[in-house]
């Protein structure tokens, strides 16, 4: 029986990767003006973006456990195998809750196929392990495969990131209202990265010009193999500086191929318009 990947909206997939793989997307909600909305179902991106750059709040939650319960029961009576990749545990509580489910889900079901897996990955850089296990399971692979393979690539992707403004990374509560001030007034363009799950900041540069050349001096330093692997960018409504990065990124590096997605209403409700974010492998790809 064909395992089935199940992902969550954090991943910033396009509908046509779940479909042209058949992985099932489970959406985490969006908060905005009032009104909930289901994340890539109800919401797209564009609209977060714009209700931020009109003075607007967003705020997101996590993925219900009565929504888990259903899909995993789905799958524990019809004895399917599933393996459910998270969105980072450091920055989300649906990896928690889907465990907390899967648990409850096997001891009415001890012998479910139900399998959790936390990449610690987000945006684009979990959407590529998503479709690097999907592609594979798709060929047939085992489930040892598909979780070796999925918890190696997780391990192995490395998340490089920018925002245009300060000022949406402190209403999140990542930054201090200081920082998010003075790096306004001085035009200091963070450069962060994800570590062990946690948005870890880098270093700040000055000017928007310098920082996609910087994004690919950090991306020579820590990445190998890139012909043979899969680039990811997402960006925050900026799809031409999007373009631009991928373009000196096919330049220099001879890259085997770019995604480019936009950074999805979830995430974006946090980094705000203008982000712009690079993933790659930083080991030879298998």
């Amino acid at each position: 029986m064909t395992i089935k990947i199940l992902a969550d909206s954090a991943c910033d997939l396009s509908e046509h990767y779940y479909n042209g793989f058949d992985i099932e997307m489970v959406p985490l909600t969006v908060h905005i003006n009032g009104n909930d909305y289901k994340d890539s179902i109800e919401i797209t991106p564009k609209t977060v973006y714009d209700a931020l750059r009109n003075g607007g709040h967003a705020k997101t939650s996590q993925v219900s456990p009565q929504t888990f319960k259903t899909i995993f029961t789905s799958y524990a009576q019809t004895n399917q195998p599933l393996v459910y990749l998270a969105f980072s545990s450091q920055l989300s509580g649906t990896y928690q809750t889907a465990k907390m489910i899967e648990q409850e889900i096997k001891e009415e079901y001890p012998d479910a196929p139900i399998h959790v897996l936390d990449t610690k990955c987000a945006s684009l850089g979990y959407g590529l392990v998503v479709l690097h296990v999907a592609k594979l399971a798709k060929e047939g692979a085992q489930l040892n495969e598909i979780i070796h393979a999925a918890t190696d690539h997780a391990q192995h992707m490395e998340h490089i990131f920018t925002v245009d403004d300060l000022e949406y990374l402190h209403r999140g509560g990542r930054v201090s209202r200081t920082a998010a001030f003075v790096g306004s007034l001085l035009k200091i363009k963070p450069l962060l990265h994800v570590d062990d799950g946690k948005l870890i900041p880098l270093e700040k540069i000055r000017g928007s010009k310098k920082v996609l050349k910087r994004m690919l001096e950090v991306m020579e330093k820590r990445g190998a193999n890139f012909e043979n692997q899969v680039i990811g960018i997402s960006h925050g409504d900026d799809l031409e500086r999007a373009e631009q990065l991928a373009s000196l990124i096919k330049e220099k590096f001879n890259v085997k191929e770019v995604i480019i997605e936009m950074v999805g209403a979830v995430i974006g409700a946090h980094s705000g318009p203008g982000t712009i974010a690079l993933f790659f492998l930083n080991k030879p790809y298998k």
